[in-house]
């Protein structure tokens, strides 16, 4: 079976830091584009961050640039968000996706066809 697996996510104050992991079972990351949304309460799902299979291409969402870095262990089967300087619109569940694709894309989800459950992320002080 097919699985994503987000975790550490959390409650920090304002200007802290919070690492993401997602890591997969049932198959590997070595050829899966990954992606990082999230949907804070009462919006809509968006792209914060993707990596391509290999690590050489990666976007980020203009308002997340310079605070959040995502990286990938292959060797580990797992992707990850490191997130800084976290602000309170920060706050949302936040979602791995994983695509069978070259490159990656966060303006549409579709294009990713395997989800993790999510992992909330709650800003406040």
């Amino acid at each position: 079976q097919l699985q994503l697996v987000e975790s550490g996510g959390g409650l920090v104050q304002p200007g802290g830091s919070l690492r993401l992991s997602c890591a997969a079972s049932g198959f590997t990351l070595d050829y899966y584009a990954i992606g990082w949304f999230r949907q804070a309460p009462g919006k809509g799902r968006e792209g914060v961050s993707c990596i391509n299979h290999s690590g050489t291409t990666i976007n980020y969402k203009d308002s997340v640039k310079g605070r959040f870095t995502i990286s990938r262990d292959n060797a580990k089967n797992t992707v990850y968000m490191e997130m800084n300087n976290l602000r309170p619109e920060d706050t949302a569940i936040y979602y791995c996706a994983a695509a069978r694709r070259p490159g990656c894309i966060t303006n549409w989800d579709g294009w990713y066809d395997y989800w993790g459950q999510g992992a909330q992320v709650t800003v406040s002080s």
